[in-house]
């Protein structure tokens, strides 16, 4: 199965760039086709123009950068997710991705009658976001209200009417010790490898 990854974060050296590598290890041990769109590599840029706006008004993108993400999430079977809780959200790319790449016409619709939305993306079978933070997972539960649950597996993936949605989130990641933070990269090496 082909396997896309959305994954944001600009430092090589980060706690996500090793996420990415055990994600990737597990899913090609399952003999998985992985797909990397990398949004900081790639230099995408998250703003909406007004022309990225009347194109998405028209359902007819017109960024080469976004034909080209829309094409590849056409083909995927799954959809990850990898990337930094900033500020208690997604990094700024993310959301970009969220706004201009997330388009009707390719990956929703309206629905005929009216009525919310109808998914586009026939082949996606999952969507997980795997996110780091540094706030402990009950303060960020309690005050903030877990927003990346409410904000993209809600807000924007349940709502385009998409199914089998999940979110893996390591919280306190600073804090914790090098031991847990290795063990969490087996653990999901270990997750993905029987991933189907």
């Amino acid at each position: 199965m082909r396997v896309v990854i959305v994954f944001n974060h600009p430092y090589e050296g980060s706690y996500n760039n090793a996420i990415l590598s055990s994600v990737t290890k597990g899913l090609r041990k399952a003999s998985h086709e992985v797909d990397l769109i990398h949004l900081d590599n790639d230099g995408f840029n998250p703003a909406m123009s007004a022309a990225d706006l009347k194109a998405f008004v028209e359902h007819k993108p017109i960024d080469p950068q976004v034909i080209d993400y829309n094409k590849r999430l056409e083909e995927a079977d799954h959809l990850i997710f990898v990337f930094p809780i900033w500020w208690d959200l997604m990094p700024a790319r993310t959301k970009g991705f969220i706004d201009r790449v997330l388009c009707p016409g390719v990956v929703y619709d309206h629905h005929p009658r009216g009525f919310g939305l109808v998914p586009l993306l026939k082949s996606l079978k999952s969507v997980t976001i795997i996110t780091t933070m540094n706030k402990p997972r009950i303060m960020y539960s309690l005050l903030v209200g877990n927003l990346i649950r409410r904000a993209m597996l809600r807000s924007v993936f349940k709502t385009m009417g998409y199914k089998n949605l999940n979110w893996i989130n390591f919280s306190s990641v600073k804090s914790v010790s090098r031991e847990k933070r290795e063990k969490w990269l087996i653990s999901l090496e270990n997750r993905f490898s029987k991933f189907n």
